[in-house]
């Protein structure tokens, strides 16, 4: 029983330790945290092991479900975690690393993080983010005026009002567009004489209230799949969400928005919501906002624009007109962590009338109660990180100024290295860049000649060795570890109506230079010259 209470007592004492300063840092902790604020980058190429370990062997290292009944040291511990977690991680920070969104991060959020992290606030309610909550509110505020610009009285008015917010920072864009739906959804079916409100009587008895035989939410082909995760929390069903063809361009065709707009008003269903996109996913490319902003006006809509992507070009003035048409939209989503260069877990949904957000408030009796400024009571989530003051340093730090010469330097990257595939007759430009996102693909120059003449036949067997390539070419080069660019399968605008499977690239990060685009060619060009069995196929089509 002694010994017990000793070992007890013992534990206690360490576990107190963990939660204090210690008196003598632990020495590997120290290491890394001198390297990493010293040079990250540099830490993470020395860290991440670019090896093709297969992602069934680094689920070895973490096959165990069973709770640790014995602590470990902390050097220990950090040890095994750098040979097991950090060397087999994406090193997404890298220049080469083209394939996503994730880019290098300014060196002075590393600290602020850790600050963010020790300080643990949380922003659902004023009394654990007292002066985050203000804080959040700021730069809500700011957003809200980069993509609506009111005057200095009307965020005066509104910025810090108890009873109404301009937006809610989420974790990402797709909370960000379920917040916005469901504002939409509960602001057309909400109470009246008779009827308590959606969010009260639920969906079935809305359309009963208000005479709809249902609901719809239009979209371009090319929309995001959290759409769909919106419309089926929302009680709507997939099928609610109506994709709208394109244009040659990816665009969404008005002519064809207005067809179904028309059609559905004819059986008795509400368009409940347009949604326009400012960067698509996969293409980068820009709807046409003004031109759906007036159709949505025509119906009554709710215009939703998603610029979780292209959000950020507004802090361009050279570029800024790519939007032109946002600012009538009645919600807009943007994502900090892509082209505002914050970590992960920083999206949010800004309104153009403050008052908006009374449609999904809630309120519970220990904290959101009625009259406080609690950012809760207009959110999503709950409990949540203090994010917006990694946005609020950035905005400060980096400035408009700066953003904008970040943001120009995406966009003409991609122009350039739009023009390096065009010049290289065995690569096929499939979208040019309108903000700093392109797909092509790897024909050799026969195969694009024939492929201008031959039949829709000979060409759908054409393209189908084609993806074969793109997606053996694609994997190796990703198993290489030099260099990384993802993919994707996009409708074919040629005289072969299905889509084609091609390379995706991102060129959001600053530290990627002319000469890394020029090498990624040169190393698809030599992985493709491998690929000996289906050139062979390739050719024996084109000579059958």
């Amino acid at each position: 029983m002694a010994n017990d209470k000793r070992y007890a007592q013992a534990n206690n004492d360490s576990l107190h330790r963990i939660f204090t300063i210690p008196e003598a840092p632990d020495s590997t902790l120290s290491l890394i945290e001198e390297e990493i604020s010293k040079n990250l980058n540099g830490f993470l190429s020395h860290h991440i092991v670019a090896t093709d370990k297969p992602l069934s062997e680094i689920e070895l290292d973490f096959a165990s479900s069973a709770l640790p009944e014995q602590p470990e040291y902390v050097s220990d511990h950090t040890r095994q975690l750098l040979d097991k977690l950090i060397a087999q991680s994406v090193h997404t920070s890298a220049p080469s690393f083209i394939g996503h969104m994730t880019s290098a991060l300014p060196y002075f959020l590393l600290p602020l993080s850790k600050l963010m992290v020790g300080l643990n606030q949380n922003l659902v309610k004023i009394e654990t983010s007292k002066a985050f909550t203000p804080m959040e509110r700021q730069v809500l505020g700011m957003m809200h005026r980069l993509v609506y610009g009111q005057t200095d009285s009307f965020y005066d008015t509104w910025m810090h009002s108890a009873d109404s917010s301009l937006g809610a920072f989420c974790s990402g864009g797709t909370v960000a567009n379920i917040t916005a739906l469901w504002v939409a959804r509960n602001s057309l079916l909400a109470a009246k004489p008779g009827f308590k409100g959606v969010s009260e009587e639920g969906l079935n008895k809305g359309l009963r209230a208000y005479g709809y035989d249902d609901l719809a939410i239009l979209v371009s082909e090319r929309g995001h799949y959290s759409l769909k995760k919106a419309a089926n929390i929302l009680g709507l069903g997939h099928d609610s969400i109506i994709a709208i063809p394109t244009d040659g361009e990816h665009r969404m065709d008005c002519d064809k928005l207005k067809e179904k707009c028309a059609r559905l008003h004819s059986q008795n269903v509400k368009v409940m919501a347009i949604v326009g996109i400012a960067g698509t996913t996969e293409t980068g490319t820009l709807d046409p906002l003004a031109k759906m902003a007036e159709i949505a006006q025509q119906y009554q809509a709710h215009f939703h624009v998603d610029a979780a992507w292209g959000g950020a070009t507004l802090l361009s003035d050279k570029y800024r007109h790519l939007l032109a048409g946002i600012e009538q939209a009645d919600s807009v989503t943007i994502d900090a962590h892509k082209q505002m260069y914050v970590p992960m877990g920083a999206g949010l949904v800004v309104f153009k009338n403050p008052k908006a957000v009374a449609a999904i408030e809630h309120h519970a009796e220990y904290i959101l109660r009625k009259g406080s400024k609690d950012l809760g009571s207009h959110t999503l989530e709950g409990s949540r990180p203090g994010m917006a003051m990694l946005l609020y340093a950035s905005l400060h730090i980096i400035s408009r100024p700066g953003y904008e010469l970040l943001i120009n330097q995406s966009i003409e990257k991609a122009k350039y290295f739009a023009n390096l595939i065009e010049q290289d007759r065995n690569f096929q430009l499939v979208s040019k860049p309108e903000l700093c996102l392109l797909t092509y693909r790897y024909v050799p120059e026969n195969v694009q000649t024939y492929l201008q003449s031959c039949s829709a036949d000979k060409a759908k067997k054409i393209n189908e060795v084609l993806d074969q390539l793109t997606v053996a070419m694609q994997k190796l080069q990703r198993e290489a570890g030099k260099s990384f660019v993802s993919r994707t399968r996009i409708p074919e605008q040629g005289k072969y109506s299905g889509a084609i499977s091609v390379f995706r690239v991102v060129l959001a990060n600053p530290l990627t230079t002319e000469a890394i685009l020029q090498q990624v060619l040169v190393e698809q060009e030599s992985i493709a010259t491998e690929q000996t069995e289906l050139l062979a196929q390739l050719q024996s089509i084109i000579d059958a």
